[in-house]
Formats: structure tokens, C-alpha cells, sequence
């Protein structure tokens, strides 16, 4: 008898080991999700942080993809309030099971700087400088090398494959780590890095065909 109570013990314990192990892990939410949700149940600080980083996101990315306009300062505050206005209007019907709020800023983001990018390209408002794209902000060291802070790094970046330029946009210009770019992007952060290095290599392969080109 003993031993059957052993055995019916030591049976329930490797199903609860079992039914633990099986059991997936939940993702945390991110700090954007956090506080579009607490936004969503009237918290007014909550929503005042959202925006401000709404805003400051949507700007360098904006500023990343219309560097071609001599205008692009001017447009790119115009695209990021349009991108706080659209977020406003969407965020009492966001859900975040299974989109990161990320997720829904980058694609309003796309949206809008497509909407200023072919009004520029209808006005031939296609010319002037090239800003310098700047060092992503990392504290855990984990981008590397992402630094494209050199001399003609937009057209570096417009000569690349759209999901590239769009990662390095992201990783780069506006600052996000692999895991808030994966997010996005719809991508795992090993993912993210492992395009993100193929995107470098391709950047190096073309300043060094056009360096060439110029010899």
C-alpha cells in the first residue's frame, strides 16, 4: 500500500512538471503597450508620455526617410503630428492580443511618411542635403556596429532592399534596440540582428562600389 502511495505521488509530480514545462511562456508588454492601455482607462500622464513618444519617434523616422527635401525638418514635424492625430484617434479601439502597440505606431508611421513622400516627389521636392543618421541608442551595448554615421548614409540607405532600409530606419535613425524594432517589424530579435548585419554588409559592399566608382 505504501508503495502505491508512492508511486501515485511521484506520478502527480511529474504531471505537474510536465503540465509546468508545457505551459508557453507570456511575452512582457512593452513599456509603449503599457501606457496605451493605461491611456485607454483615462490615465492622463500616462497618455501625456505616450505622446511625447509618439512624437519623438515619428519625427526621426520621418526625418530618416525624407532627407531628400531641403524641407525635411518642416515636413517631418508635420508628419509626426499627423502621427500623434492618428494615434489619438486610434487608440481607444486598440487591442494588444497579439499586436504591440510598436507594431501599430510603424505602420501609421509608414503610412504617412509615404503620404508626404509622394507629395514630395509631385512638387520635384526631391533635392538637398543629407542629414548624418546617428548611432542607435543602446544602453545594453547590443547593437554593435549599427553606426551609419558617415558622409552620404541616406542614399546608402535608399540604395538598400525596402525591409532593410526600413530596419536600419528603425534601429538606426530612430534608436529603438532589436527587441522594440522585432516588435515592429512583426520579428524576432534574433531575427532583427541577424538582418540587421546583412543590411551592414550590404552598406559596406555599396560604399565601396562607389568608392571605386569615384577612383
Amino acid at each position: 500500500m505504501t508503495g502505491e502511495r508512492h508511486a501515485a505521488r511521484g506520478g502527480a509530480a511529474r504531471g505537474a512538471v510536465t503540465a509546468t514545462m508545457s505551459t508557453p511562456a507570456v511575452p512582457a508588454r512593452s513599456e509603449l503597450t503599457d501606457a496605451a492601455l493605461q491611456a485607454q482607462q483615462g490615465d492622463l500622464q500616462a497618455r501625456d508620455w505616450l505622446m511625447g513618444e509618439v512624437h519623438d519617434r515619428a519625427f526621426r523616422y520621418a526625418r530618416a526617410r525624407l532627407h531628400r527635401s531641403p524641407r525635411a525638418g518642416d515636413l517631418s514635424e508635420e508628419v509626426a503630428s499627423q502621427v500623434c492625430v492618428a494615434v489619438l484617434s486610434a487608440l481607444p479601439k486598440y487591442d494588444d492580443r497579439g499586436l504591440p502597440f510598436e507594431a501599430l505606431l510603424y505602420s501609421i508611421c509608414s503610412r504617412e511618411v509615404a503620404e508626404a513622400y509622394r507629395l514630395m516627389r509631385r512638387h520635384g521636392d526631391v533635392a538637398g542635403e543629407i542629414p548624418h543618421t546617428r548611432t542607435s541608442s543602446d544602453p545594453n551595448g547590443e547593437a554593435g556596429e549599427v553606426a551609419v554615421d558617415v558622409p552620404g548614409a541616406g542614399r546608402l540607405l535608399d540604395q538598400l532592399p525596402d525591409h532593410q532600409r526600413e530596419l536600419l530606419t528603425l534601429r538606426v535613425a530612430v534608436g529603438l534596440s532589436a527587441a522594440e524594432t522585432g516588435r515592429s517589424l512583426g520579428m524576432s530579435t534574433g531575427a532583427v540582428r541577424v538582418a540587421q548585419h546583412r543590411a551592414l554588409v550590404k552598406m559596406r559592399q555599396l560604399m565601396k562600389a562607389q568608392g571605386g566608382a569615384r577612383g
